[in-house]
């Protein structure tokens, strides 16, 4: 009897220990499996620190390398730099401040690609261009292209007053703040005083062209609107002027609307025929950054002839 009151009390005590399984209800979801951590984005071999700063919960602006280096600032909108890291990993679309990194030798040159997306001449000046103005020291350079955002209605948008005048706006922004509205010709030439007051030499670019073609099969251009006010700044304040506008739609014009598809992403889908119209992809990326080399070759004066690396021989000046 003692035997059987024993064996009894341990088998008691090992189920305590090793309780036989229980099975959950029937309705119990099973449980979350652990997110595969995702893969690092393809960077092209874009030195990323031209890009980004440091890793953070918000845009990290970029700062140069080398202080002691003169520094190539690039200013615009997502065209210029795309997404809060500038590393592609929005919907893979690229501005052409990542590749045209490719073209300067880092040994000579910082490059520093201060562009955000979805700002405008007036929200870049009154906001990101007043946090970087003291950082710009004798020697750099400042390439800069707006007008992708530049066109809604001021009270409700980024957007400025059309044209290059003087002409001035009194409304309540979207912040509920009264504001004084200038036309973006103004906005482009307080940027470029204000570099020239540091020792810096300004170059203008016109806004890239939308995928956007004319019934002639040609892409469309901004000469009467953003693109044509660029160049009269440009050529008024007698600083350098690239006109992208142009000179991006002849080469999507030669290479034809099915090829150039491609270059902008996402590309068109049964659901979304006319796909993306304004942001590239990498290889549209570097089409435009290659504009911009043979762009800046074509200037009468040059202010980063020195600074090429051997990648930029291969690139012939633009024709005008």
């Amino acid at each position: 009897m003692k035997k059987i009151l024993l064996w009894c009390a341990c088998a008691a005590f090992a189920h305590a220990q090793n309780p036989s399984p229980v099975e959950a209800p029937a309705d119990t979801p099973p449980p979350a499996l652990a997110s595969a951590p995702r893969p690092p984005p393809n960077t092209h071999g874009v030195d990323m620190r031209t890009q980004a700063g440091p890793p953070g919960p918000r845009y990290s602006p970029p700062s140069p390398l080398d202080e002691k280096r003169p520094t190539l600032w690039l200013i615009g909108d997502s065209t210029v730099r795309n997404g809060s890291a500038g590393d592609g990993t929005n919907q893979n679309q690229w501005g052409w401040g990542a590749p045209l990194t490719f073209y300067f030798d880092p040994q000579k040159v910082n490059v520093v690609n201060r562009a955000l997306g979805g700002t405008s001449a007036r929200s870049f000046y009154n906001g990101n261009w007043k946090n970087m103005a003291g950082l710009i020291k004798p020697g750099d350079v400042v390439i800069l292209q707006f007008g992708t955002n530049d066109g809604g209605k001021p009270a409700t948008s980024v957007g400025e007053l059309k044209g290059t005048g003087d002409e001035t706006e009194a409304i309540t922004n979207r912040a509920g703040q009264p504001e004084t509205v200038h036309t973006f010709g103004w906005y482009l030439r307080q940027i470029i005083g204000e570099a020239k007051a540091k020792g810096a030499a300004p170059i203008v670019c016109s806004l890239i062209p939308r995928k956007s073609w004319d019934d002639s099969g040609h892409v469309n251009r901004a000469v009467d609107s953003f693109a044509g006010w660029a160049g009269q700044v440009a050529r008024a304040e007698n600083v350098g002027f690239i006109d992208l506008n142009e000179l991006i739609a002849r080469r999507l014009d030669a290479l034809g609307q099915k090829k150039v598809d491609l270059l902008y992403v996402p590309n068109p889908t049964p659901e979304k025929p006319k796909g993306e119209t304004v942001h590239p992809g990498w290889d549209g990326a570097v089409l435009n950054a290659e504009v911009v080399v043979s762009g800046l070759k074509a200037l009468r004066e040059n202010p980063v002839a020195g600074y090429f690396s051997e990648k930029a021989q291969t690139v012939a000046a633009a024709r005008p």
